[in-house]
């Protein structure tokens, strides 16, 4: 019987095989993924000895990651640029919540459910008003360059119109990095979390092979058809449950974050993987 470190190293070797392909192709060899990799294992061995009530001295570090305490002392950073770092996981951006506000709220959705073309700047189902509900610290011509800038909407002389319910918006490669880190981060913090009993978050999937690119194709649109019930559903739920916590929770309470994911992948099988 495997022991639960090989088990965990054989894990994890799948799961960064699709890593190891996008950072050859974007020209990352194996030693500067593999030294940058260090400040990773220092950060969970020191989250580690935090939960355990532990001192995370360097040599305690160094055991429990593994990394040299030569190491552990050169890449032991301050704590403000440790923060910065996790700055850098930033959330969906305030356009993005904007666009979620115009597929949610009642005043900016027409009888069919649909977002409606929104009026500049008059009245409360204008677009300046939908800015507001989200942020009243930025300037609603600043979020609309913005979404212009995304592709999200289109300024017509009768108004705004957002162009995609999906708003898959033309982001540039460092945006949709960040984008794609925080989901994926998220989605395997909930797999592992799940394998080391430390909770049990919904982490569930289904699938099937020995298909045509046909039917892969209609797959992928049934996929996409679901998101969207999906996001209508929990995105009025946690718009419902943000609402109602800045109205009566004390802001100690609000320490929490979740996000909710769909994906879709396809692949041609590989030699011997029919049953």
């Amino acid at each position: 019987m495997k022991s639960a470190a090989t088990l965990a190293l054989e894990f994890s070797l799948k799961v960064v095989r699709p890593l190891a392909r996008m950072l050859i192709k974007s020209g990352v060899a194996y030693p500067a993924f593999a030294q940058a990799l260090k400040t990773e294992f220092l950060a969970a061995a020191q989250q580690e000895l935090k939960q355990r009530g532990m001192p995370q001295t360097d040599s305690a570090v160094s055991l429990l990651s593994g990394v040299h305490r030569r190491d552990v002392r050169n890449l032991t950073r301050p704590a403000e640029v440790k923060a910065a770092d996790a700055e850098a996981f930033r959330p969906l951006s305030l356009a993005a919540e904007v666009v979620g506000r115009w597929l949610n709220d009642a005043p900016f959705l027409d009888a069919q459910g649909r977002p409606k073309l929104l009026p500049r700047s008059a009245g409360d189902d204008s677009f300046d008003a939908l800015v507001t509900r989200v942020s009243s610290d930025v300037r609603p011509r600043a979020v609309l360059d913005e979404l212009l800038r995304l592709g999200g909407v289109a300024e017509e002389p009768e108004g705004i119109r957002l162009l995609a319910e999906e708003f898959t918006p033309r982001q540039g490669l460092e945006e949709l990095a960040w984008l794609c880190a925080d989901n994926l981060r998220d989605a395997l913090s909930a797999g592992t979390a799940n394998l080391l009993g430390e909770d049990k978050f919904l982490e569930q999937s289904i699938f099937v092979d020995e298909l045509t690119p046909a039917s892969v194709a209609r797959l992928h649109q049934v996929s996409r058809q679901a998101w969207r019930q999906a996001f209508k559903l929990v995105m009025q739920e946690a718009q419902d449950r943000f609402n109602d916590d800045a109205q009566h929770a004390e802001a100690a309470q609000k320490n929490q974050r979740a996000r909710f994911g769909v994906y879709f992948y396809a692949e041609p099988m590989n030699e011997g993987e029919k049953p």
